[in-house]
């Protein structure tokens, strides 16, 4: 078993202060605005669960299995079983230029959720803490999975070998 675990960035940092910051800058005019008031309260209950769906969904390691990849968040948790993968690679930063969050998380201690392709027109899954080492995860059903690492190119040898190694279907 092989353990990934995620690291931010730099970048991500500041996204993430800079998200802060428009938040409580929004906070405060409205606060100055009216006054306070249920429109503030109302701000101010919508952040903080958004706040709260988007850290519990932050992704914090990759382990690959002797059954397959589990991806961990902090609540969430996918598994992507040998037998179900069909390609495995690693991808430059320039292919996922046009890509755009759909229901994601844009430099919130991370990259994740669903996103849109504009190259193929289809949608991919992100499971990342930096915008750099990509390995996207083809699953049979066309699924696509794309999950940050260090060490991308050792992350799909340690993949590509187990998936070599499952047991072929004897149909």
């Amino acid at each position: 078993m092989f353990e990934y675990k995620y690291t931010i960035d730099n970048k991500t940092k500041y996204r993430t202060l800079v998200h802060f910051l428009i938040f409580i800058g929004v906070a405060v005019g409205l606060f100055v605005l009216f006054e306070g008031g249920y429109i503030l309260a109302w701000f101010i209950s919508i952040v903080v669960a958004i706040i709260a769906l988007m850290a519990l969904s932050i992704p914090r390691k990759v382990i690959v299995s002797q059954d397959g990849i589990d991806i961990c968040c902090i609540s969430d948790y996918t598994f992507i079983p040998y037998n179900e993968i069909a390609s495995v690679r690693a991808v430059d930063n320039n292919q996922m230029k046009f890509t755009v969050p759909i229901f994601a998380a844009i430099g919130f201690f991370g990259y994740y959720g669903c996103f849109l392709n504009l190259r193929n027109m289809d949608f991919v899954k992100i499971y990342a803490s930096k915008w750099s080492g990509f390995v996207e995860i083809t699953d049979i059903y066309e699924d696509k999975y794309y999950i940050s690492c260090d060490d991308e190119c050792e992350l799909v040898e340690r993949i590509l070998e187990r998936v070599s190694l499952r047991p072929e279907d004897n149909e």
